[in-house]
């Protein structure tokens, strides 16, 4: 009586059709528009080379003096590729590089600067095999990761820098679009919505839209919907919650929880590097409604919870 959910494991028989006003409408499943049910239900084809018949690892990799999760442990780009090597060994199927700090809060930093804390952290990787994306919102920098064997584009603005939507266009490469309102430094001021799941929806049905009309086909692209990025922790949870909402737009999802401040709000704030057990209870829950991708610090732990909550599932 169930629909496969974006042809994997999971399925569905009802969905929740959310309104701007008033309490969602449960619809089951022969009551949806056909193109509706389409999207929700046909399988997400390979993405970066990668299938969808189990959930995907990107491992973060910050390359930064600041990061909110690593206070800049991996700043020597020695240090940094010892530990995408490192995240790669225990699991992960993607090691995502940036150099620039995009905490609430954090300033921009310079393009120059940005471009060589990265470079040679992408060069050596790449080098070695692995599947590399670069997480900037910088035209620029996305050009010098590409041109240093990047495969993948991560942004956190979606695209909307000057030039970025160009760069991506031109490089064929599989794109990653994220929900942010604002920039890092003022986003949470931004955080008020009417309906943030929608909002957020609309937004990312929206880049994608350009995407379409700059020659970049759907089937290149996922979505995030940018949790802790000009949202409260009330946001972010709802968010997740409703996950199943993205998956109208027929795109891969990804959630990015790790070790994020809302964590350390529901559990008493405990610093970021004490935010496991949120973390995985977080990117399980996303899987649990369907996320293709997890982005994680943590990757050794996240395939030993992932393949323990997949035994329990198959059961």
């Amino acid at each position: 009586m169930a629909l496969p959910l974006a042809g994997g494991p999971l399925g569905f028989t009802s969905v929740a059709e959310h309104r701007r006003a008033g309490a969602p409408r449960l619809l089951s499943i022969v009551e949806l528009d056909p193109a509706a049910l389409a999207a929700l239900t046909a399988p997400r084809p390979p993405w970066a080379g990668l299938d969808f018949t189990r959930p995907r690892i990107m491992g973060v990799v910050n390359a930064t003096p600041d990061s909110f999760s690593d206070g800049g442990r991996y700043r020597d780009p020695r240090a940094a590729i010892e530990h995408g090597l490192a995240l790669a060994a225990a699991g992960a199927d993607i090691v995502d590089v940036g150099g620039e700090s995009t905490r609430p809060g954090a300033p921009p930093v310079d393009e120059a600067e940005e471009r060589r804390r990265v470079v040679p952290v992408v060069k050596a990787l790449a080098e070695a095999g692995l599947l590399v994306s670069i997480d900037s919102r910088h035209a620029g920098v996305m050009a010098a990761a590409i041109d240093a064997g990047a495969r993948i584009l991560n942004d956190i603005a979606a695209l909307e820098g000057p030039g970025c939507l160009d760069v991506a266009a031109r490089s064929g490469l599989p794109i990653v679009l994220m929900h942010m309102r604002g920039e890092p430094r003022t986003m949470q001021q931004a955080a008020r919505y009417d309906h943030v799941l929608l909002e957020v929806a609309d937004y990312l049905a929206a880049r994608l839209a350009a995407c379409g009309r700059a020659g970049i086909p759907a089937a290149r692209v996922a979505l995030d919907p940018g949790l802790g990025f000009a949202k409260t922790a009330e946001h972010n949870l709802v968010i997740l919650n409703h996950l199943g909402l993205l998956h109208g737009l027929g795109c891969p999802v990804l959630v990015g929880a790790s070790r994020k401040g809302f964590i350390g709000r529901l559990s008493g704030e405990a610093p970021a590097h004490r935010r496991l057990g949120g973390s995985l209870a977080a990117a399980l829950a996303g899987l649990a409604r369907g996320a293709q991708l997890v982005r994680v610090h943590d990757v050794a732990e996240t395939v030993q919870a992932l393949a323990v909550w997949q035994a329990i599932a198959a059961r």
